[in-house]
Parts: C-alpha cells; structure tokens; sequence
C-alpha cells in the first residue's frame, strides 16, 4: 500500500527588510513610499483584527503585499503601464506570488463576495482606498481624488463608480466583523511599519 505524505505548502512571503530593499531598488518615489508604508499599517491593523472572525488570514502577507502595493507606481508615471498589473507580475518574478496576485487586485478585485470570509486581497485593496497620500480618509474623501485625478473620460467615470459601489460593500464586509466603525478606523491605527527604520 502506497502511503501519501501530505507536505503544508508554505509561501514565501517577502520581510519587511526584503520589502524596503525593493522599493529602494525600483527608486519609489517619497510619497508613494509614505502611501504605501500607511496602506500597510492599515492592512496590518485589519488583518489583526479580523483574524478571530477569519482565521486563515495571514497578517504578514497582508502586510507585505500592502507594503509593495504600488512597487511600479513611479515608472509607471512615464511608461503609462498599468501598474497593479505589471507590480502584480514583478512579485511573482521574484518568488512571491501570493503577493503578487494581491498587488495585481489591489485597484480592482476579481470578485467581490459578500457571503465569503474577508481575504488578504481584500484587505489591501481596501486600505488603499482608505489612505489619501499618507493619511488615513474617509471613502468619501478618497473618492473625490480618485474622480479629479482619473475621471477624465466617460468611461473611467463609470468604472469608478462602479469601483465605489463595490468598495462600500467591501467596507460593510470588513466593518461587520470589527467593534469599531469606519470613521473610527485613523485613531486605532498605530504605526508600526515605519520607513525610517528601513530606509
């Protein structure tokens, strides 16, 4: 009789050193790193706080695929890739592609699952929506930036509404689940990813 050894399947998840020697090697840009360092505090704090709700979360990927989120953001600026899509592609390059299927739906997810625990890429794409620059905002805020800087034409326009309709969702999903509301999400964040220490 053949025995079969089931072996866990273990992923690599990039440090937060290996995090910061990547975005100094891709030279991200300042406010894109102080954006990214928030969107991960934020993931970090969600991910912790949803683990008792959702046990087969993993804060760390959460963390460092809000960390590398937008790892091609700056040379998009100049090569008008779609930068979730090539970051997305860079990370699972490298070995990480758990993270890299985060980072690729961080814009937009491939699903939105109301009945479904709440999930790593749901987590990222939704702190991201939640940070402004480096500030924590509301989705009201955030969504008038995203109208002036991207609603150029009609048909941004509607996928950004449609983006909005379905991140109020998520952000009921996540919010059920948690003793706190949404607008009391920026005074329970602590900052414990810090650039500082890395860079």
């Amino acid at each position: 009789m053949l025995a079969i050894i089931y072996q866990p399947v273990t992923m690599n998840i990039p440090s937060n050193q290996e995090c910061f020697e990547l975005i100094k090697k891709m030279a991200m840009m300042d406010h894109i790193i102080d954006h990214s360092v928030m969107v991960s505090n934020v993931a970090l704090y969600l991910a912790v706080k949803l683990k008792k709700h959702c046990p087969d979360l993993d804060c760390r990927l959460a963390a460092s695929a809000a960390l590398l989120h937008d790892i091609t953001k700056t040379r998009s600026i100049d090569t008008k890739e779609l930068h979730s899509k090539t970051g997305g592609e860079l990370l699972t390059e490298l070995g990480y592609p758990e993270v890299g299927n985060i980072i690729r739906q961080h814009v937009i997810l491939d699903s939105y699952e109301n009945d479904s625990p709440v999930s790593e890429q749901e987590i990222v794409n939704y702190s991201d929506k939640r940070v402004l620059h480096a500030e924590i905002v509301s989705l009201d805020k955030r969504l008038e930036y995203i109208k002036i800087r991207y609603g150029t034409n009609t048909e941004f326009k509607k996928r950004i509404k449609l983006m909005w309709l379905n991140t109020l969702n998520l952000e009921n999903k996540i919010f059920c689940r948690l003793d706190i509301t949404p607008d009391q999400l920026s005074k329970n964040i602590t900052i414990k990813i810090k650039k500082e220490e890395w860079l």
